[in-house]
């Protein structure tokens, strides 16, 4: 399991997700605007990545803090905080065991973060662990049938894919369920469509993943660069199926679960 979390961690940590997180800003500002935060209250984003949604958090009064397994990541994150003058505390540190105490967060919040933790029963346990008694965790998590779930199917073409369970199974409702059906009091579960949006076409759109999305950056070190041409052509098409503009610039959507849980 250690020898897992390194290469996850590394993972993580090759490229730079800011940039790819920039795609999905304004579906970060929908899923946050839905949960409803209000100032003063204590928010955690688990796997938080460049800061997205703990930013927008913040932002609304909220004390936040943020975790991450990358340290380039959390770095990132605090720059962003900084300049906008916002006071957030963002940590580098493992989702599946958390530094802070039994009931200490009025929201528990991931996007697209906490699915990738190996161990979803005991990120599950965590998220749970640490949300006050009547709070809330909220998840976004992509589906296997969305267009995320099939770029990962994609890549998972061309280099086996981690001995883990596959992180798209938290966008199953009953997988969800399962995992955290009896440590919450109730449940929602909601199909979410998210805006990957970015101000150039496919082919650069492809490019950026592949300079800046790490788990892209590693498949295609791990690939050989016999398969680099084909599995650039397989994004290249997957991308362009997708993309719902003829401007030159790309907008793709890919299918979510929003799931809020009541500890």
């Amino acid at each position: 399991m250690e020898t897992l979390k390194s290469k996850l961690k590394t993972t993580w940590e090759a490229g730079d997700f800011a940039e790819i997180a920039k795609g999905i800003e304004s579906t970060a500002e929908a899923f946050v605007e839905r949960l409803d935060i209000k100032p003063g209250m204590k928010v955690l984003d688990v796997a938080c990545g460049s800061g997205n949604i703990a930013i927008i958090a913040a932002r609304k009064g909220a004390d936040v803090t943020g975790i991450d397994i990358a340290e380039n990541l959390v770095d990132a994150a605090k720059n962003r905080a900084a300049a906008e003058g916002l006071e957030i505390k963002f940590e580098q540190g493992d989702a599946e065991d958390m530094p802070y105490a039994d009931d200490s967060f009025d929201l528990v919040m991931t996007m697209f973060g906490a699915m990738f933790a190996p161990r979803p029963e005991v990120v599950a346990s965590e998220l749970v662990r640490v949300c006050k008694p009547g709070g809330r965790i909220a998840m976004a998590n992509w589906t296997p049938t969305g267009f995320a779930g099939q770029m990962f199917k994609l890549g998972g073409k061309y280099v086996p894919p981690p001995p883990m369970p596959a992180p798209v199974l938290w966008g199953v409702p009953e997988e969800v369920k399962a995992r955290l059906g009896d440590k919450v009091s109730d449940l929602k579960i909601t199909p979410q469509m998210a805006d990957m949006v970015f101000e150039f076409g496919p082919e650069k759109v492809v490019g950026t993943f592949k300079r800046f999305f790490g788990p892209t950056v590693m498949a295609l070190k791990a690939m050989g660069e016999e398969n680099h041409e084909a599995f650039t052509n397989d994004m290249i098409r997957l991308w362009s199926e997708n993309n719902t503009r003829t401007d030159g610039t790309t907008h793709a959507m890919s299918e979510y679960l929003e799931v809020v849980a009541t500890k």
